[in-house]
């Protein structure tokens, strides 16, 4: 990656909506089944243009989500190997888990293996599956997927058999740990609440057989009005995902503290310099934060006309198709955005800004080793993990020596 960047920019990023179609009914979706809207499904030519295009312009990785990507199994295979074949090396994609549901019928096991096993032909490099509670019950409520979580937990070892080990992807939300049943107005119960509820869900993942777990971080319309015209419509009003600063605060320092216990256990894909970061932000800290790349390396295509956004929910900035034009430059330091908490997009900026400065100006790396030695650790250590982890290659399995080497790591940066 270093000498990657010393010879050209951050390695470039497309999440591509292929189809805005679902059959779930999650409250912090605006894309759940229960939503009435004219649903797309992004045109197969073009898509196939924008992976060339992505692929000269020496895009690294490559997701392609929904709504439901699954839904059309045949037409997803067909991109994930035209996107492989093409030159993409990190290609990622996931489910709601739908297909899992009905475990118990006798012919689960020839089904799944059937969808691993076409999976598993490809190059796919990440498979994830979402879940959002810890209580399965909750879970399947909230998407309305009735016994998906004991069909997933079934499925699980009918993917590792074919090489697949899927991620959990949690989409933080109040339902991690049951029903959340009243109004809490104190950051440190809220803080003592998260702390709790991300402590049961790595133990569930890690019981149900996962062995990569990644976080989505809570995309709230009060972040701004903007919002409200999102073209990647996975955001809500509902009070299961609004959060106040304050609260997105308290949340990600209870993520933040209790990472170090389980990473020796489990894969997890979330940095704790990119937490430290958003904990600052939202606590009214003046910190240096690294901008997102969005608009700059990073890009949304959406389903509905395959155009380029700087990410999915600056939707009212719409920069035309993909191949027409080169969106991959450096934009002016007034253009550069961090009024969003979308992973996808912030965790890499954060990730990757350190080695940006040190190509462009390592002046500023220098200044914040010094200044920020707290963060920059938590960088270095974040790094380490991510090599112990084979960079989060989902195709192999987790080295649980290597990750024992983090068992006894972190408690004393804490927030």
């Amino acid at each position: 990656m270093i000498r990657h960047l010393f010879s050209q920019n951050i390695p470039g990023q497309l999440v591509v909506q292929i189809t805005d179609r679902c059959n779930a009914h999650c409250p912090q979706c605006g894309m759940r089944r229960s939503e009435a809207f004219d649903r797309s499904t992004l045109d197969l030519d073009d898509a196939k243009r924008i992976i060339d295009t992505a692929a000269v312009r020496g895009v690294k990785a490559l997701s392609f989500t929904g709504g439901e990507p699954l839904l059309d199994l045949g037409r997803l295979v067909e991109l994930i190997e035209y996107a492989t074949a093409a030159g993409i090396p990190f290609v990622r994609t996931g489910t709601n888990g739908f297909l899992f549901m009905n475990g118990d019928r006798p012919d689960f096991e020839q089904r799944i293996s059937g969808v691993a096993e076409r999976l598993a032909r490809t190059k796919l490099y990440t498979f994830w599956i979402s879940i959002d509670s810890a209580v399965p019950e909750v879970h399947e409520a909230m998407r309305g997927l009735p016994g998906v979580v004991r069909g997933i937990e079934k499925a699980l070892p009918i993917f590792h058999k074919h090489g697949i080990y899927p991620s959990a992807n949690l989409g933080i939300n109040r339902n991690i740990n049951g029903w959340f049943v009243e109004k809490i107005a104190s950051p440190e119960l809220l803080y003592a609440y998260f702390w709790k509820a991300f402590r049961n869900f790595y133990r569930v993942a890690v019981n149900m057989g996962f062995t990569t777990v990644n976080a989505c971080y809570p995309m709230s319309i009060n972040a701004g009005a903007d919002f409200a015209s999102s073209i990647y419509r996975a955001t809500s009003v509902d009070q299961v995902v609004t959060f106040s600063s304050k609260e997105k605060e308290a949340l990600f320092s209870a993520l933040f503290d209790v990472i170090p216990e389980f990473r020796s256990r489990i894969r997890i894909f979330t940095p704790r310099s990119a937490l430290l970061s958003l904990i600052r932000q939202h606590s009214g800290v003046d910190c240096n934060l690294y901008p997102c790349r969005g608009g700059q390396e990073f890009l949304f295509i959406d389903a509905k006309n395959g155009d380029a956004f700087p990410c999915g929910y600056r939707g009212t900035e719409s920069l035309g198709k993909y191949w027409a034009s080169d969106f991959h430059k450096r934009l002016p330091a007034e253009n550069r955005c961090t009024r969003c908490d979308w992973e996808c997009f912030r965790d890499p900026s954060e990730l990757t800004g350190p080695l940006q400065d040190l190509k462009t100006s390592p002046g500023k790396f220098v200044g914040r080793l010094f200044n920020d030695g707290k963060w920059l650790g938590l960088w270095y250590e974040d790094l380490r993990y991510y090599r112990a982890c084979s960079f989060f290659n989902g195709r192999v399995p987790p080295d649980t020596k290597r990750l024992g080497k983090f068992a006894a790591l972190g408690r004393s940066l804490g927030p």
